[in-house]
């Protein structure tokens, strides 16, 4: 995407993991978020995204768009 490369695994047991790598020559920084088995770490960020569907005008991308009022100043 956009020059970089994506990888997506899907296999039994693997419920959500995902994992960032940034590297340069000679580097590599990885973060990594394993939420566990089930989707509760999940379950907040939907239910927000569905109680304000019906007030967002338009396409939204990403849930920080929602989490934060990009109206303000500094935003």
């Amino acid at each position: 995407m956009a020059g970089t490369r994506i990888h997506s695994v899907r296999l039994p047991s693997f419920v959500v993991s995902t994992e960032v790598v940034f590297g340069g020559t000679g580097e590599r920084l990885v973060m990594r978020h394993d939420p566990g088995e089930s989707p509760d770490p999940y379950v907040g960020g939907t239910l927000l995204a569905v109680r304000r569907v019906g007030e967002t005008p338009g396409v939204r991308r990403g849930l920080d768009s929602l989490l934060f009022d990009r109206t303000e100043p500094g935003r």
